[in-house]
Order: structure tokens, then sequence, then C-alpha cells
């Protein structure tokens, strides 16, 4: 235990620390460009809201770009002078080369062939392979780092889908983390491209039909001359192409023109074409609403371009995910379950509301399903582990249990690359798992229950360290909601308040932090640091009403639940507030920025990674409409003030004394505009009176963090370790003279 004179000691010192930090952070300011204030006014519902750097958005601006660089150069030169962070680096570097190869998205199709993408330790960038057999000689198919070698621009696979009889791949390609993705079709017979690569698929999935000669896709819109860009995402349609003379349709399958279907501009079509020939399911998914609108048409009309379509689930129907065979829908939906149950919909007479139940509502979450040949395969959530049950097709089956050989997490789907661990056409499911302290693995699980490592993915010598632990804790929140927290870190730590922490949450969109490997986390703790990983309210850890419960006019809980966490960890002794940092990214900047503005005496440094931080004025960006499900609409007095009270930008007072403060984005994401972090970072410079750093750190050649390179990612973790490390006075992270 630590001594009062001993406790006195050390809070002098990082008083000291804190005092020598502010006057080298106010006099590095004096160098770097000011932020002029033009403000502007606006008033919604009777409340004026003033933005005085609402000009920062129009990023093109030469004095705005200008202020930008500087920063960024600034930030990224600060970043580099910090004491530990080549080092930082180098064991990133070198826990991440230990394996043999990192390997993602394995696929299979017709004839025993695997398509996966796989990057080994001299790669930069994830590549496609195949190989027939899992013992067989592997074929590269598309090589990223070979493209930006000859384009000088980085570049990624953002999705690929093998054609069933495992001819042809489609996959899309977009540079710089744009995702702004062309679509592309492969001969892996001749490795010779099909036609010319397809524009504005940045969903473009391929779905193709069962002869493997055509497929249907997502395309978006053209924005002419004149359009403004928040038209982007909106009257997308799936479109058909052929093989046969490389031929694109002209004429849209599915979409807002199509017969039978009703659907606004700002809804996303999607397609699934069953492996039977029967069916085309249509999908048109609100933005992030999570509850579906489906549609059905004739398979052979759909292709042909006559079908009508008929609506069969309607998002009032709550269902959230689906499977198909034999004819018939098996429905995920919270309906009367918040913790959800499957039903089964026969498509020749579909009745949603008579259609019966085949798995019921339980304690356990009904996360996803997936429909092999020999049976439907469900995973559920218990705690904070998930578990795989197969249910048979025959009628009045039970649900049986697949015993796996971790207890930890795997998903069934991927809604980003849009694998699946189950095809109907073979029996079994492939699924990636892992936990907090075993690295994934790739595993086939036969349909006769018995689970097998495929080999897939090397082991690594860090993979399975035995000197680290794990504790699952409920913490009580401000309201007495009990909220699950995991807390990872070495064995053998003294509770004793002194241990550098980082607490790490997103509570956005139902997204809920399961069990997860990281060799980057071991970097973090062999510099003696505890991580923590929340599940507020907005996930969906404990189901809907979890979700519900940090959702537009409820957010508030998010961050609250969040900063409860904080308090915990200090209470029990890992850390204190000089030694604690909060890292989120994307939808995840609400919750740190929020946790910030709210609680800035609670924290030594905060990271928000392409952070939402302007909720105010998302809604008008490209992205903007598709979000507008999940967090509201200023057009609604509602939506005003969740939105408000969310924002980030719009809670930062003068005169706060704010905790160290690094953002970091790619000046291309499609997803969140970096001007939510540069607006933000010019506001908190102007009013915090802490005099600690408000670094911007930006990235010209990301966006989102999807498709960074190897080079990308390490250099962004190093940066952030390091910063974190600085701020909670850890030695051996001294800033080095300049």
């Amino acid at each position: 235990m630590t001594s009062g004179r001993q406790l006195v000691r050390a809070l002098s010192c990082a008083t000291a620390f804190a005092l020598l930090a502010a006057s080298a952070s106010l006099a590095w300011s004096q160098s770097l460009p000011k932020a002029a204030v033009r403000n502007v006014d606006e008033t919604f519902f009777g409340s004026t809201v003033s933005d005085p750097y609402r000009y920062f958005e129009n990023t093109k601006d030469p004095a705005v770009a200008g202020w930008m660089k500087a920063h960024s150069d600034f930030a990224h030169a600060t970043l580099k002078r910090i004491n530990g962070r080549d080092a930082l680096l180098a064991q990133l570097e070198t826990y991440d080369s230990a394996a043999s190869a990192r390997v993602v998205g394995a696929t299979r199709a017709s004839g025993d062939l695997w398509f996966y993408q796989k990057r080994r330790p001299q790669d930069n960038q994830l590549k496609l392979y195949m190989r027939h057999g899992l013992d067989g000689r592997e074929v590269l198919l598309v090589d990223p780092d070979a493209i930006e070698k000859r384009t000088g621009k980085p570049h990624a696979i953002n999705y690929f889908t093998p054609s069933p009889d495992g001819r042809y791949v489609a996959y899309g390609l977009s540079k710089q983390g744009s995702e702004s993705a062309s679509l592309y079709v492969l001969d892996v017979q001749t490795l010779r491209l099909v036609g010319k690569p397809i524009s504005r698929a940045d969903f473009g999935f391929a779905d193709w039909a069962s002869d493997s000669r055509s497929f249907l896709f997502v395309r978006l819109q053209e924005l002419k001359p004149g359009m403004a860009p928040i038209e982007k995402y909106q009257r997308s349609a799936v479109h058909r192409f052929h093989l046969r003379g490389a031929r694109l349709e002209p004429h849209a399958v599915f979409g807002m023109q199509a017969a039978g279907v009703r659907m606004t501009p700002a809804e996303i079509p999607f397609s699934a074409t069953t492996h039977d020939g029967h069916w085309v399911i249509g999908i048109a998914v609100n933005g992030t609403q999570r509850e579906l609108r489906v549609y059905v048409a004739p398979q052979a009309d759909a292709l042909a371009g006559k079908a009508k379509w008929k609506p069969v689930i309607e998002t009032q129907d709550e269902v959230t995910g689906l499977a198909y065979m034999n004819d018939a829908l098996y429905l995920n939906t919270h309906k009367g379950a918040p913790r959800f149950q499957i039903k089964k919909l026969d498509l020749r007479e579909p009745d949603v509301a008579a259609a019966p139940v085949v798995v019921a509502h339980s304690e356990r979450v009904i996360t996803g399903l997936a429909a092999a040949s020999d049976a439907l395969y469900v995973e559920a959530r218990e705690g904070n582990v998930k578990h795989l049950f197969k249910l048979g097709y025959a009628s009045g089956a039970t649900l049986e249990p697949v015993k796996l050989p971790v207890d930890g997490a795997f998903a069934l789907s991927d809604s980003e690359s849009n694998a699946s661990a189950a095809d109907p056409r073979f029996p079994g499911v492939v699924i990636d798992l892992q936990s907090w302290t075993q690295a994934r693995q790739i595993y086939s699980v036969a349909a006769s229950g018995e689970v097998r490592n495929t080999g897939l993915q090397p082991a690594g010598p860090y993979d399975t360290p035995t000197d680290i632990e794990t504790h699952e804790v409920m913490v009580k929140s401000y309201d007495g909601a009990m909220v699950p927290m995991s807390i990872i870190h070495r064995k053998g730590i003294a509770l004793d308040g002194s241990n550098p922490t980082l607490l790490y949450g997103y509570g956005s969109y139902g997204i809920t932090e399961e069990p997860f490997f990281s060799t980057s986390r071991l970097a973090w703790m062999n510099a003696g640091g505890v991580y923590a990983v929340a599940n507020p309210r907005g996930t969906s850890v404990f189901g809907e009403d979890w979700y519900r419960g940090g959702f537009q006019a409820t957010k508030p809980n998010t961050w609250k639940d969040f900063i409860a966490c904080a308090e915990f960890l200090i209470a029990q002794g890992y850390t204190r507030p000089a030694k604690l940092g909060i890292l989120g990214g994307s939808a995840g900047g609400i919750l740190v920025g929020r946790a910030m503005t709210e609680r800035p005496d609670l924290f030594a440094a905060v990271i928000s990674a392409a952070g939402a931080l302007d909720t105010l004025r998302a809604e008008f960006t490209p992205n903007g409409v598709p979000n507008i499900p999940e967090f509201g609409s200023v057009k609604t007095e509602a939506g005003f003030k969740a939105l408000r009270e969310m924002s980030t930008y719009a809670h930062v007072k003068d005169g706060t004394p704010y905790p160290a403060l690094l953002l970091s984005g790619g000046t291309n994401d499609p997803r969140v505009e970096v001007w939510e972090s540069t607006k933000t970072a010019a506001r908190v410079m102007a009013a915090s009176t802490s005099g600690k750093p408000v670094l911007l750190r930006l990235d010209y050649d990301a966006g989102h963090g999807i498709g960074n390179t190897k080079k990308q990612q390490l250099e962004e973790r190093a940066d952030w370790y390091a910063f974190l490390l600085w701020q909670m006075g850890v030695k051996g992270y001294e800033l080095k003279p300049d």
C-alpha cells in the first residue's frame, strides 16, 4: 500500500510535471496559426446555437487547409519527440510480424476452393489469395502493394465474393482510405480481368446467380454537376452484371423505381439471390437502422428485369437478421423479445405475424444466424461470451449446442466484408474464434459437430500469453444500472492507483465490445498499462433494451455509464485521474468527447480517432442522412435536443482546464468528416486553461481507418500509446528537447 507521505510526494511530482507540460504547451502554441472566430448563430426551436468555426467545414479554403496542415505537422513532430515512442513502435512491429501471416475473410467455393486475404510480415496491406483445399498451393490474385508501387497511392481491398463455381471473384478496390470502391471481376484461371472496373461500387458486394455467369450489386447514383455532396448515398440501386460480353444492365433490378417497391431516397437496396434458383430477396436498409424492410421476387423474373416485388417484412416487424433455406426465411427479431427470437417465414405464403417461433426468447441474446446445408447455425451471447448452436430444418427440431475450444467471441457474418461463416450449399460453418488472452484462429465446424483448426491462420509466439489475466466486472452507474466492463492486465499488478490505464468504449448502433485479442495491447501492458473495455448503454450486450437505453434522447446514459466505469477503476485502485486515459473512435467520439466535457477532472488524456464530435452539423454531410436513424435529426425538436446533448463541440466551455487531447483521423474519411475533429481542436485550444496539449494528428493518405496499411496502423497506435504515457508522466516517455 502507498503511505500518505508517498501519495503526497507522487501528487506533487504529478503537479510539477503538469506545470512543466503547461508552460511547454503554451510556448509551442505561439508558433502555430491561430483560428479566427467567425461565429454563425442558428436558432432551433427557440434555442440559439453558436458555431465559432463553421468556416472550417470548407477544408479546401486555403486558410483552413493551411491551419490543418500546420497543426498536423506539429502534432506528428511532437509525437515523434516523445522518448520511448520509437521503442513502442518497434515493439508493435515485432508483435505484428511474429506470426508468419495474418489471414482474414476465409470463404469457401465449390471444388474445395478457399479464398481469403492474407498479410505477411513483409507486406503493407492485405492481399487476396486462393487455394484448392486447405493444404493446396496458394495463388495470389490481387496485390494492393503492387498497385501502390505502380500508382504511388495506398490501395485496399474493400470486399470480395467468389462465384459459386469458384471460377471468378468479384472484389472492390479503393485508394487512400476513401472506401470509394470500384468493382472488378477476375477470372482466377487466367488471372485476367473481365471487362472494365465499375465505379460507385462502395457497397458493391457481388450477389452471384447460381450459374456463376452474372451477379447483382449495389451501385451509388452518379453525382452530376450541381448536385450536393449530401446526395452521395441516396437513390442507389441494385444492378446486374453479365460476364458474357462484360455487360452492365442499364436498368435497375431492385430499388426505388422497381415495381412493387416502396423505398425512400435514403434507403439503400441490397439483394440476396438464393442458391436454389427460386428467389431473389430484396432488402431495403434505412441507413444505420437495424430493422429491415424485405421484398421477394421469383429469381427468373428478377434476373430478367421483369420482377414485381412483393413486400414480406416491414420495419415494424423488427427483424434485424435473416437466413434462407428451402423456401423459408429464418428471421432474427426483437419484436416482443428484447433478447431476440427466431421465426420461420414461408415465402410461398408469407405472414410474419403468423410465422412460428423456432428459437424462443430467453436470457441469452441471439446475435446472429446463418444457413448451411445441414442446419441453421445460431450465435448467442451469454454474459460476455458467445456460444454456437445449430437447429435442424426438420419440423420439431430443437436447438443443439456446439462445443467450441475457446470461450470467447466469433461472428457468423461480417457486415464490413460481407463474409458469411456458412454457405447453404455446404455443411457446417467456418468461424474466427478468439478471446482476451487467445489470438484469433480459424475453425471449421462439421455437420457432425466436430470442430477443428483449419490451419489457415498461423500461430504466433505471442498469441497465447500466460502472464495476462482478465476480470469481468459489473459497475453501478449513476442511476443504478449495472454496466459490464472487462479489465485486462499483467498478473501481479499493485492496486495502489499507480497504473497507467486506458479505458476504451464505443456505445452506438448496438455494437457490443466482445472479447478480442490484440498483440498491440501487449506493448501497452509492457509499459505497466491496464486496458479496460466498457459496454455502456448504446451497445446491445443485454439486448435491445440496453441498446435503446443509450439511443437518441437517452444517449447521455452512454457517457454517464462510461464515467462510472472510470470512477470504478479509480475506486478499486487500478489507477487515478492523473494516470487515466480514454479512447474512442468514430461514434465512440461522442462517448469520450462528452465524458471529457462533463468530467474534465477525471482524465489525464483523451484520444478521439475519427470522432463524431459535431453532431449538430453531421446530418448535412454525405454520410449524415444514413445516420439519422441512429442519432436523430435537427429538423425535429426531440432530435435537435438529443443531438445538441451529444455534441462535444457544443459543450466545450471557455475557462475550463481540459485534459490533454489527441484528435487523429484521415482527410479522406467518407464516414465522419475530418472537420468534426478540426473544429473541436480549435475550440478546445481556445477554451482550455490547463495548458495541456491539443494535438491534431491527420493522415492525408487515410480515411476512416478501413483499408489503412500496416505501417499507418502501427504508427498511429504507437503515437496513441506514447501520447498517453507522456501525459501520464510515466518515466521514459518525457518529451525530448526540440
